[in-house]
């Protein structure tokens, strides 16, 4: 068995790309560089990202895949899934190999498994971006805060500043402890010291934390929805498929 250690980032996976034709050698298995080794192992090769490497293997991609395609690549990564840095590999090195196109090519699994997989990815930003509430802060700071499955918030940065883009604003993901600040000029990735803050596990701030006229336009929103629910039409269901119970503690209409 032939090991690829690498920095777990995807420009390590395309430098790892690189590195196996160079060789003429292919993993048989990728493993993070703090990642025990398995037992039986012929080979293991140490991947130093480099940006060079990183932007030939782009390049190539960009040639022989659509932008919808190339755009499938980051989703997949972002799924943060054990199985997502393999399949790429193998997708990207059918697409290196292949002169003609192989994006629509649903019967080889690997790229069944990239369209599923960035689907799943692109139903949870559009989840993001439906259920996203948020909180107005004293500080003036619209604040929003989520858990989604996977790793969609660098996907949902252009629809926010485009959408609120005259107002402060911070997205976070509580559950891998960061998140985005806009300060009506830039987008910056920002963490908390404090992860475990009763806000960050409950998703609601606390009444000193609001502003003075937040918790009227909270009740108003909560009253309007409940004014045009019919309860002879409910259809619980239906509702929890359409707006998942995992996200419910961060609606403001659920609380």
């Amino acid at each position: 068995m032939i090991v690829f250690q690498y920095d777990s980032t995807f420009e390590g996976l395309l430098t790892a790309l690189f590195d196996a034709y160079y060789r003429r050698t292919f993993p048989d298995l990728l493993l993070a560089e703090k990642d025990p080794l398995p037992l039986f192992h012929e080979e293991v090769h140490q991947v130093v990202t480099d940006a060079e490497k990183t932007e030939r293997v782009w390049k190539l991609l960009s040639r022989k895949l659509s932008r919808r395609a190339l755009a499938s690549l980051t989703y997949c990564w972002l799924s943060e899934t054990p199985e997502a840095a393999m399949l790429l590999f193998r997708y990207m090195r059918k697409v290196t190999d292949t002169p003609a196109s192989i994006e629509q090519n649903f019967a080889d699994p690997d790229v069944l498994g990239v369209y599923q997989l960035s689907k799943k990815v692109a139903d949870e930003r559009m989840r993001v971006l439906q259920f996203m509430r948020f909180q107005k802060t004293a500080d003036q700071v619209y604040f929003g805060i989520m858990e989604p499955l996977y790793n969609v918030y660098p996907l949902t940065i252009h629809h926010f500043r485009d959408r609120f883009a005259d107002q402060p604003w911070i997205i976070y993901d509580a559950r891998r402890h960061y998140g985005y600040y806009y300060d009506l000029k830039e987008v910056s990735e920002i963490t908390f010291e404090d992860s475990r803050a009763a806000f960050l596990r409950h998703g609601k701030l606390e009444d000193e934390l609001l502003d003075k006229n937040e918790k009227l336009f909270q009740e108003g929103w909560k009253s309007y929805f409940h004014s045009v629910c019919i309860q002879s039409r409910l259809n619980p269901v239906k509702h929890k498929k359409d707006m998942p119970v995992r996200f419910w503690k961060y609606l403001t209409e659920k609380d």
